[in-house]
C-alpha cells in the first residue's frame, strides 16, 4: 500500500516540473496547493482488458503531461478504473517518476459496483456480496442501485483503498446522494447524510481520508423546488453536525460545460439572504469545485459553437475550446475530462500551455454563448 497524501509541497513540486504550463496558469493555487486546471476522469469505457490497457497508457501520459488531479469511483467500469489508477501510481512511484505527495486522488462511494465484469445473475451477486455478509439490508438500497449507510460506505471505502493501493484517499465523495431523495423525505435524507458524514469524519481521524465531499449530477444545479434538489447550506450544516466548525467537508463535484451551464447560471442556493449559483456558493464557502462532463461526454469535442471557437483562436480544437470555457470559469478548481486515447491526451493537455481567460474575457465569452 502506498503511503501519504497530496501535500502543498508535493503538488507545488509537481507544478514546477511544467514551467510553461505554470506560467500560463494551468496550476491553480487553492488553499496553498497547486491543482492542475485539467484533471483526469475515468467514468466511461468497457469492462475489459483492452480498455484497461488504453486507460493505463492514457493515465501515465496525463501525469507526464501535467495532470495531478485524478478522479474515479468504485463503480466505474466495475472497479477496473480504480485498479488501473492503482497500477499506474504503483509503477510510476516504484520507478521514481512520481511521488504520492504530488497527486490529488479522489474517488466515490454510493452506487453498488460490479466486480470486473457483469455478473451472470446480478441478484445473486448482490445477495452474496452485500446482503448475506450483512453489509446492507434490502430496505437500505434505493432505486435498486444506491446506498449510503455508514456500514456500506465503510465497506466501499476499504475496497477503494485496496483497489487504488493507497493508505489514504485525498478526497472521498458520497456519489450522487440525491438519488436517495427518490424514496426518502427531505428531513430523513439529511439525517442519513449526517450519519454518513459522521462516518467520514471518523475515517479522517483514522488517516484513511484527507477530506470528503459530495459528487452530484442533478442535486446542486436544478431549481430548489425540483425533486432531488440539494441545498448546499443544509449539506454544510450536516457536516458541521458531524465534525463541528472544523469539519472536513471541503469539495463538491457537479456537471458543468457549454451545454450544461446551470451550475453557474441557476441561482438556486441560499447564501445569507440572497440566492447564488452552486459555483458561487462554493467559492464563498471556500470549497473546491471539480466539474464532471466538461466535454459533455465527448459531444462538445465535435460540435462546439462556431461563435465560441471564433473567440478562442488560441485553442487548437473544439475540445480545447470547450475545456477553456470550463477551466476559466471563476470558482472552478479543476475541469475533469475522460481520456483513454493518447491523441486525446495530447490534444487536451496542449491547452495547459494556453493562458486562462481573465474574468472580462470569460464574461464576454459567456455572454456570446447561445
Amino acid at each position: 500500500m502506498i503511503k501519504g497524501v497530496g501535500t502543498l509541497k508535493g503538488m507545488e513540486n509537481f507544478a514546477k516540473r511544467f514551467p510553461e504550463a505554470s506560467k500560463a496558469g494551468h496550476f491553480r493555487k487553492v488553499g496553498g496547493a497547486a491543482f492542475s486546471s485539467i484533471g483526469l476522469g475515468t467514468y466511461l469505457g468497457d469492462m475489459d482488458d483492452a480498455t484497461d490497457q488504453k486507460s493505463y497508457q492514457a493515465t501515465v501520459q496525463c501525469v507526464k503531461s501535467g495532470v495531478n488531479v485524478i478522479d474515479s469511483a468504485i463503480n466505474y467500469r466495475g472497479q477496473r478504473s480504480e485498479r488501473v489508477i492503482g497500477k499506474v501510481l504503483h509503477d510510476l512511484i516504484e520507478h521514481n517518476k512520481l511521488a504520492r505527495e504530488e497527486i490529488f486522488l479522489s474517488t466515490k462511494g454510493g452506487f453498488i459496483p460490479f466486480d470486473a465484469d457483469y455478473p451472470s445473475n446480478p441478484a445473486n451477486y448482490f445477495a452474496e456480496n452485500y446482503i448475506d455478509p450483512g453489509i446492507l439490508k434490502e430496505e437500505e438500497v434505493v432505486q435498486g442501485c444506491h446506498a449510503m449507510t455508514p456500514k456500506y460506505l465503510d465497506n466501499q471505502l476499504e475496497r477503494s483503498l485496496r483497489n487504488l493501493g493507497v493508505d489514504t484517499i485525498d478526497l472521498y465523495y458520497i456519489h450522487n446522494p440525491e438519488t436517495q431523495l427518490e424514496e426518502l423525505a427531505e428531513d430523513e435524507f439529511y439525517d442519513h447524510l449526517k450519519k454518513a458524514f459522521l462516518l467520514l469524519e471518523k475515517k479522517v481521524e483514522e488517516g484513511k481520508v484527507k477530506m470528503y465531499g459530495t459528487a452530484t449530477w442533478n442535486g446542486f444545479r436544478i431549481p430548489h423546488e425540483s425533486k432531488g434538489y440539494l441545498s448546499l447550506k443544509k449539506v454544510i450544516e450536516a457536516a458541521i453536525h458531524a465534525g463541528g466548525e472544523r469539519h472536513h467537508f471541503k469539495a463538491i463535484q457537479l456537471p458543468y460545460n457549454l451545454g450544461m451551464s446551470e451550475a453557474l447560471t441557476n441561482q438556486n442556493q441560499p447564501w445569507e439572504g440572497e440566492a447564488v449559483s452552486a459555483i458561487e456558493f462554493a467559492r464563498r464557502a471556500g470549497l473546491l469545485v471539480f466539474t464532471s462532463a466538461s466535454l459533455l461526454q465527448g459531444r462538445l469535442a465535435q460540435r462546439t459553437p462556431d461563435k465560441i471557437r471564433s473567440l478562442l483562436p488560441e485553442c487548437s480544437s473544439q475540445a480545447a475550446c470547450a475545456l477553456q470555457f470550463v477551466r476559466s470559469t471563476p470558482g472552478v478548481t479543476t475541469a475533469l475530462v475522460g481520456m483513454k486515447s493518447l491523441s486525446h491526451v495530447s490534444e487536451n493537455l496542449n491547452l495547459a500551455q494556453v493562458p486562462l481567460l481573465n474574468e472580462e474575457a470569460f464574461t464576454n465569452l459567456f455572454a456570446s454563448h447561445p
